[in-house]
């Protein structure tokens, strides 16, 4: 068998969609999973859909991935150029369409828009009514003479592929199996535009067969164009490659996941504090599962246990929930000093007071599944939120706002008198009060957490937060607590 070698050939028109990001790692694990060489091409006859910087964006998503390419616009394997721009400069995609020409499987087409406009069919769309064209062929039947004379004046053409109206056309792809289809629904589709540039569709064929790609990967919105591939290797005498069609993205509503949607570009989730390992990681999922239902691999590991054969049909579904909790995993498993880096704007953006941000890091470590979730868990430091003496009544505590308000009062010149505010000397001094009080440790603490953080709900324990706030915070939240369930039970108080 000939070496594996697959291809991510990107458009440069934005950030990388997820399902594109996909594409390119199952690609490259299909590559070093069998010691082959994945190549990276890019796209670019499309000049009108061309975004500026959207080529950075290809090659800094790759290296922060970890998808590193064998041959590219930047390491030239023999098999160059690898911009598709470069490569159409040569002639080499007339050339060969030419040749398809003189075989009688392309012919030039001179139809105005205005002709072409009148071809169109309106079609029930599954959400909307949509516009389709059918070419018929109308240019096939030109004489020679007419051609010669419409090419010799400079009228404006494009050279369509000439599929036959009748019989069948059958191509393999290794995941959906073989795959037929009546010829007379294949349109005649251009495979040269009247600007001379190839369309994506022709440009593909040439350069995947010039390159010597074995594995064509892509999601399964493009089976419908695959018999055009197909009949295109078979009318040049070409092996086709092994198509692998991937199945669709949706998100949670089982919609297709659209680009317009927050987190539908790896840029997105970046920004949205998710870790490029869990990206991956997740992205590897989308389709693919090994046989033991493993859910954490690193990218070595995607390596040796990916087989694209394993990939399903079914849609995968984008499952935000699922990403956050895989997110996670990571975050707790990351290096301390390198999450406390990552973590430290997020940190400064919710608490500008002077204290130890590596406590505060530590604190919130296991307990968030994105760096923006940081915020709403520590922001109490900066200063206690607005809230409900009723915060303070809790069932399984047995506390009330009464209870709260009497153990704060004798907590307040115990804590006062307390020199040493290390985490482990305020739970003992805990301790030793519920002891004397001979009541259950929840009693009081439920009371002290609310007092400092002003909420139910926080990182760590009161005597971690103390720590932290340091002993003048600690005691100026204790008696503004005290003061508010003193006004809430005596409103003369106030």
């Amino acid at each position: 068998m000939s070496k594996i070698r697959t291809r991510y050939a990107p458009s440069p028109t934005g950030k990388m969609h997820v399902g594109n990001l996909r594409t390119a790692l199952y690609e490259y694990l299909i590559a070093r999973h069998e010691g082959g060489d994945f190549i990276l091409r890019i796209e670019d006859t499309d000049q009108e859909r061309f975004v500026e910087g959207a080529l950075d964006i290809i090659y800094r998503t790759l290296e922060k991935t970890g998808i590193r390419h064998d041959e590219g616009p930047d390491k030239d394997g023999g098999f160059g150029p690898y911009i598709q721009s470069e490569r159409q400069k040569s002639g080499i995609y007339l050339e060969y369409a030419r040749q398809l020409v003189e075989k009688g499987e392309a012919y030039y087409c001179f139809c105005d828009k205005e002709r072409l406009d009148s071809l169109k069919q309106k079609v029930d769309g599954s959400r909307e009514e949509k516009e389709i064209v059918m070419y018929d062929k109308h240019c096939l039947s030109l004489s020679k003479e007419e051609i010669e004379a419409n090419l010799a004046a400079q009228k404006p053409y494009v050279i369509r592929q000439n599929n036959p109206t009748e019989g069948t056309t059958t191509f393999i792809d290794d995941i959906y199996g073989e795959i037929t289809v009546d010829n007379a629904e294949l349109d005649d589709m251009i495979l040269i535009k009247s600007d001379g540039y190839p369309t994506y569709n022709f440009a593909n064929v040439i350069d995947d067969h010039l390159m010597k790609i074995t594995h064509v990967v892509r999601g399964n919105e493009y089976i419908s164009s695959s018999p055009k591939y197909q009949r295109l290797y078979e009318a040049f005498g070409w092996e086709a490659p092994k198509y692998v069609h991937l199945p669709l993205i949706t998100d949670e509503n089982h919609k297709k996941l659209s680009k317009r949607c927050g987190h539908s570009s790896f840029e997105d989730l970046l920004e949205q504090g998710f870790l490029t390992e869990a990206i991956v990681n997740f992205i590897a999922l989308l389709g693919w599962s090994p046989e033991d239902n493993q859910e954490i691999f690193s990218l070595e590991e995607l390596i040796e246990r990916f087989d694209y054969r394993h990939v399903s049909k079914s849609p995968a579904v984008f499952d935000m929930v699922k990403l956050r909790w895989m997110n996670g995993e990571y975050m707790k498993a990351m290096e301390f000093d390198r999450f406390y880096e990552m973590a430290l704007p997020y940190i400064r953006e919710a608490v500008t007071k002077a204290y130890d941000t590596k406590k505060l890091a530590g604190m919130v470590k296991t307990r968030i599944e994105v760096f923006p979730d940081i915020k709403e868990l520590i922001d109490f430091f900066e200063a206690v939120p607005e809230y409900d003496v009723e915060l303070y009544r809790h069932k399984k505590m047995k506390t009330t706002p009464e209870s709260s308000l009497e153990v704060l009062k004798e907590l307040l010149p115990v804590f006062e008198a307390q020199e040493e505010y290390s985490n482990d000397a305020l739970y003992q001094t805990l301790v030793a009060y519920v002891q004397k009080k001979e009541c259950k440790n929840g009693y009081a603490m439920w009371p002290l957490r609310i007092a400092v953080s002003g909420k139910a709900m926080t990182p760590g324990g009161a005597t971690e937060i103390m720590e932290i706030l340091g002993k003048d915070e600690s005691v100026a939240r204790i008696r503004a607590a005290i003061e508010k369930l003193s006004c809430a039970a005596d409103t003369s108080h106030c």
